[in-house]
Order: structure tokens, then C-alpha cells, then sequence
């Protein structure tokens, strides 16, 4: 870094994506992508919206903001669209966390999180996991500060059902409570219903995994509407255009489909448990996950050795250096080729070790 950097960024530890291959890679299952492309009627909303690039897009989103809101069955105010989830959550740790208000989350989660309390400048509380690598909900009654939790948890992918984001919520009266839901439709409770008694809450979600469009960089938040107008008060003061024409014809169209999508994610789950089904019979022990990835480990070898062994052969997977989960591999869930492929590679790495 330059001489002129603020000191305030000085130690600030930026987030490192997964790997994204620049040359050909056999399979690729390291950043939890969609192995299916969105739906035709999704490319051509793109490509007709692509003849009005001259004009600012619509700094409402009324459009986008209005399908979201019939999916959910909200109101339109309740919902606020982002470049990409992680905007939002950015927008939360700017308008809820100060001093005296720190960030809380647990501390095996997404890795974003204390970022953007450097960011910021936010004082943070890790919560330990359970032994089992779940969360305990009790860990954040009376929290003392703004909650934000993965649900399902990353990399875990374990969730907590609604009934334990509600006692979260009824236990932080005075506490805003973010549940980051980018890995919901794989088999998990939403809080989006309880937006509608919980002034308190929350929740973001994205078009990056079960809608199959990473490359578009589209999320949302929905939240009581005056959370919404405080996150639109720092959206208009740092990027009123911060959802390009493409992007909100893709998410409408998007959900105007949602069929194709609902679909796919169910064949993500069927590979999600026949995967998880093989590694077992291979001597894997894995945590509950209700994600589109699993969470692995071998007793045989160590995490980073097999992360290293499959990338050799063309596979790629996400390896934490974190002590207390090194032993664990998260796999994204493809299709059931890429499943195949990554399975019969494993075999060989295992057979090599007991030889």
C-alpha cells in the first residue's frame, strides 16, 4: 500500500473471494455459483434492456422492487435493492453499529463481516460456535449490540429455523437483528414473514445462488419500512444508480420465472444429499448443511491436503486456514456430472493414502 493511505485503513484486512480460475478448470466448486444458467426470458429481458444504455437507470427500482415485493408478499417500502448483498449488509454495519453499538456475530462465518467493521470503524463480538459448529441462539439474547447472522451459517451451512431467529428477535427489543439469508432457498426457513411484526429485523437475500445470477451482482434487503428508509438515506447519499438497467431487468424477470428457479434448486438438493450420501460411504463426516455446498472432512487426510490433491486434478473447492476448521473442505453443489467428477477423484486421493 501507498504512503497516503489512511491510517484509519492501516490494518484493515480486505476479504479474499474464492478463487475465480483466469485459464479452463474440469470443476469448478469453490464459490457456491449456480451450475445452471437463468432462464431464456432472463437473457432476453438483458438484451432488450441493453437498447436504453444512454439513460440512468431508475434510481427506485420500482420495477425490480415491485416483483420482489409480490414474491414475498410485502410492501414495495419494505424492500430495498443493492449491488450485490453485500451492499446491503455494508449499508447495515454503516447505519446500526457505533461506538457503543458494536457488530456481533459468530466467530466460523462469513468472512465479510469483521471487514466491514474495519471498514467502518465498529468494535466486534465474535460468538463461539457449539462443538457441533452450530449456533446457539441464546448466545445473542440481549446482544448489546447488532446481530447478524448467516442462516444457513457459512461455511457450516447448518441453519436455525424461524422459530429461533424469532426468540433472537423477541430477546433484542432494542437491538437490530440482520439475518443474512443468501443460502435460503436450499432448504431453509425465511424470516422474511416476520418482517411483518418485527420492527427489529432485517434480512437480506440475493440473485447470486438459487436465481443463477452471480454475474449481475444483484441483492436485496427487506425490512420494516423505516429500516428501508434509513438504508435508502445512505444509498442516495453514496450511489442513488446503484443497480444498473441489465441487472433489474434480469432480477424481474428473474422472478417473474421463478418457477425455472425453484426447479433448479431442487436439483441441487437431490445432488446436495446424493453427494453427501457417497463421501459418507467414503468415511466423510460433514455437518447438516441446507445449503448449495456441504461441509467436509476426512480422518484420513488433512483438509488442505485434499483442497491441494483435487486442484491438481482439475477440481476446485474453498479450503479454510482458520485452526479450528482446517480439516474441513466447503464443496459448492453442482450439477450431478461435476458431483461424479469430484467424487471419483476423492476415491483415487483416498486409495493413494491407504496404499
Amino acid at each position: 500500500m501507498s504512503r497516503f493511505l489512511s491510517g484509519k485503513y492501516a490494518a484493515l484486512e480486505p476479504y479474499t473471494p474464492g478463487e475465480q480460475p483466469k485459464t479452463a478448470v474440469l470443476t469448478k466448486l469453490n464459490t457456491n455459483e449456480s451450475p445452471f444458467p437463468p432462464a431464456k426470458e432472463v437473457t432476453d429481458a438483458i438484451a432488450e434492456a441493453a437498447a436504453s444504455l444512454q439513460l440512468y437507470p431508475d434510481p427506485d427500482c420500482t420495477a425490480l422492487r415491485g416483483a420482489i415485493a409480490k414474491t414475498f408478499d410485502v410492501d414495495p417500502d419494505m424492500v430495498l435493492c443493492n449491488n450485490g448483498s453485500d451492499e446491503g449488509l455494508y449499508f447495515a454495519f454503516m447505519a446500526y453499529c457505533e461506538e457503543g453499538t458494536p457488530a456481533v456475530f459468530p466467530d466460523i462465518t462469513y468472512g465479510f463481516y469483521p471487514v466491514f467493521a474495519g471498514m467502518t470503524g465498529t468494535d466486534y463480538r465474535e460468538v463461539p460456535l457449539r462443538e457441533d459448529l452450530s449456533i446457539e441462539p441464546e448466545d445473542y439474547f440481549e446482544a448489546g449490540g447488532t446481530v447478524f447472522i448467516p442462516n444457513p451459517n457459512a461455511p457450516t451451512g447448518i441453519p436455525l429455523s424461524r422459530a429461533q431467529i424469532e426468540e433472537i428477535l423477541k430477546h433484542n427489543p432494542d437491538n437490530i437483528v440482520v439475518i443474512d439469508e443468501a443460502y435460503v432457498d436450499f432448504g431453509t426457513e425465511s424470516a422474511v414473514p416476520l418482517t411483518r411484526e418485527y420492527g427489529n429485523l432485517l434480512v437480506i437475500q440475493t440473485f447470486s445462488k438459487s436465481r443463477s445470477l452471480a454475474g449481475m451482482r444483484l441483492g436485496y434487503v427487506i425490512g420494516c419500512k423505516e429500516l428501508i428508509a434509513d438504508l435508502n438515506t445512505l444509498r442516495f447519499s453514496t450511489n442513488p444508480y446503484n443497480i444498473d438497467r441489465l441487472a433489474m431487468a434480469a432480477g424481474t424477470a428473474s422472478l417473474e420465472n421463478d418457477s425455472i428457479n425453484r426447479a433448479h434448486c431442487e436439483e441441487i438438493m437431490k445432488n446436495r444429499e446424493y453427494t453427501c450420501g457417497e463421501l459418507a460411504k467414503m468415511g466423510f463426516e460433514m455437518t447438516d448443511s441446507t445449503a448449495n455446498f456441504i461441509f467436509v472432512r476426512h480422518p484420513e487426510i488433512e483438509g488442505g491436503e485434499l483442497f491441494a490433491e483435487l486442484r491438481k486434478r482439475g477440481v476446485i473447492v474453498r479450503h479454510f486456514t482458520k485452526e479450528c476448521i482446517s480439516d474441513y473442505n466447503r464443496i459448492s453443489i453442482g450439477s450431478r456430472e461435476q458431483m461424479d467428477i469430484l467424487l471419483r477423484e476423492v476415491r483415487v486421493i483416498l486409495d493413494g493414502k491407504r496404499r
